[in-house]
């Protein structure tokens, strides 16, 4: 039953009570009555979903640092260099001194060997239920943490495919993900275009390259085919429409900023097909 369906229940059977009982009177009655339940029943749905949208911000929240803590011993040991990508993700959460000691007891927990991946993301599942949306934010962020120390190792993609694949991503949808995270990761570091011992045409090649990347097409694409890509990604960063779906408030800024860089990439591309 649809939502309309379900919000008019309680005024259809009040209708057709009152209608056998008192006849048109009765069937007057029994539409206020009904009314009224349903008038209720949407009210307390309404003021059940905050509680749920809360559960499920914090589920991602102590998920992503722990999950962020295991990734980190994927080869054996947690480095320095780890430990201070984990400390970029937090400043560019620009979490406050409670959520940030909060995170750095997550991280330890999930580095640690009595840590189960497995639990941790089967409760990860349930909170975001069919939000696609939220995994791919949430595998966004596990591989900005692994591109942030500047050695992304086989061992951590392959703990990144598998978690993937225990949330049930496609393959397709987390080959983009990668694509892009790469990318975003490359311009933030400076990019292969700013080397100086390049040419300034590789330099516009390759910044090209990775302004397809992050929209997750390749030149070969129609015009119209790479606006329904952009406009499809931007609908999914949406800052506002993450944190209505469960998103914690402390990544509205990496959400911010993700669509941000979707937004340049696609202006990029425009003006390179002079559209």
């Amino acid at each position: 039953m649809n939502r309309l369906g379900r919000s008019a229940v309680g005024k259809v059977i009040g209708t057709l009570l009152g209608l056998l009982a008192g006849g048109i009177i009765g069937a007057v009655a029994g539409f206020l009555v009904g009314y009224v339940f349903d008038f209720s029943r949407e009210a307390l749905v309404r003021r059940a979903r905050p509680v749920h949208q809360s559960h499920t911000s914090d589920v991602f929240f102590a998920t992503t640092f722990a999950v962020m803590g295991h990734l980190a011993k994927a080869d054996g040991r947690v480095s320095e260099y780890e430990i201070q990508a984990a400390e970029h993700v937090m400043r560019e959460m620009r979490l406050n001194d409670a959520k940030r000691a909060e995170a750095r007891t997550l991280f330890r927990q999930g580095k640690s060997p009595e840590f189960d991946l497995h639990a941790a993301l089967d409760e990860f599942n349930e909170a975001c239920g069919r939000r696609l949306n939220l995994k791919m934010m949430f595998l966004q962020i596990q591989f900005s943490a692994v591109w942030a120390d500047g050695d992304f190792s086989q061992s951590e993609r392959d703990v990144l495919v598998r978690i993937a694949q225990r949330l049930g991503v496609p393959e397709q949808i987390f080959r983009q993900i990668e694509a892009m995270v790469g990318a975003f990761a490359r311009r933030a570091s400076g990019g292969a275009w700013q080397d100086t011992g390049r040419s300034e045409a590789h330099a516009r090649h390759s910044e090209l390259r990775d302004a397809y990347a992050i929209l997750g097409v390749d030149p070969k694409n129609s015009h119209e085919e790479i606006k329904r890509a952009y406009r499809k990604l931007m609908n999914q960063h949406h800052p506002d429409k993450l944190i209505a779906k469960g998103l914690p408030e402390e990544m509205m800024e990496v959400a911010t900023r993700r669509a941000a860089e979707i937004q340049n990439a696609y202006e990029l591309v425009k003006r390179s097909r002079g559209a």
